[in-house]
């Protein structure tokens, strides 16, 4: 398949400027009540991947709280259709790279629903660079702050009200931490981060019923690729997928729930692999 050239400014991209616009409100899913009076906490929760796990949160039972950079209209977009599925929902204006922010979120989050059972770290940029030697050291700083630093950040503060109740934390890692990706070179850096701090925080907390797993898309049809890419990148994106197109947001959102709910009560240091047909070790 091929897309309409197109690029975008702005990080991480604005989903409503998107064409065609992605898969993310969860149409056909069929809830079962999996997250029936659960709480989550979803970092880059207005658009993308982000969107669809926060919508399909909100089918399975659950009150959602999510997080994002600037996208205003996205974010408005995303809390109507949570509270169409009759779920109450927080959003959350900010920049997870500042601790404070990240604290102040958990304590409203908490403060407005009780508690918080389920986290998502989810948020994260990427910059197109052929050539690593002209990569930026603000942005190579800035692509840490937004993909790791937050995460970890987010977790410190909300990892209290988790052992208090026995919930769990799903990281965003990327097929780039396997595979690396030529051109994304601090972004497929990260990814590796995020899938070494899934395992190691999976560890520190399997004896305190926590668990901490991950998913690792690949060729995801988000507004972070017309956001990094440029429009010529963008025309023929995800057709060297086994599969010969890009997936979308709903197709990736399935697991996050799997991995929230307790079909997965089992599963901890895991990462689940949505790439279409990449083989991935490890």
């Amino acid at each position: 398949m091929a897309f309409p050239a197109q690029h975008q400014k702005h990080q991480p991209g604005d989903e409503h400027a998107m064409d065609p616009a992605p898969e993310s409100f969860m149409k056909n899913y069929k809830a079962a009540d999996k997250l029936k009076d659960k709480v989550a906490l979803i970092s880059g929760g207005d658009s993308g991947i982000g969107r669809a796990v926060a919508i399909g949160y909100a089918k399975e039972g659950a009150e959602v709280a999510f997080i994002y950079r600037d996208e205003d209209k996205d974010a408005e977009i995303t809390k109507e259709h949570i509270e169409n599925e009759g779920r109450r929902c927080l959003t959350f204006r900010g920049d997870i790279a500042s601790k404070a922010f990240c604290d102040d979120v958990v304590k409203q989050v908490i403060s407005r629903f009780g508690k918080l059972d389920i986290l998502v770290n989810n948020a994260a940029e990427q910059h197109y660079c052929e050539e690593f030697e002209d990569i930026p050291e603000e942005q190579i700083r800035r692509t840490f702050d937004s993909n790791i630093f937050g995460a970890m950040f987010l977790t410190q503060a909300a990892l209290p009200q988790l052992k208090e109740r026995g919930g769990c934390v799903i990281n965003t890692a990327s097929i780039t931490a396997y595979q690396g990706q030529p051109v994304l070179m601090d972004y497929a850096t990260t990814k590796g981060a995020v899938v070494g701090f899934t395992r190691a925080l999976a560890g520190n907390l399997a004896d305190k019923g926590v668990r901490v797993n991950a998913v690792a898309p690949g060729p995801i049809w988000t507004p972070l690729i017309p956001a990094s890419f440029p429009a010529e990148k963008v025309v023929h994106f995800g057709e060297s997928s086994k599969m010969g197109r890009p997936g979308q947001p709903d197709e990736v959102a399935p697991a996050y729930i799997y991995l929230a709910c307790a079909d997965s009560s089992y599963v901890t240091g895991q990462t689940i692999h949505i790439n279409g047909g990449a083989i991935v070790g490890g």
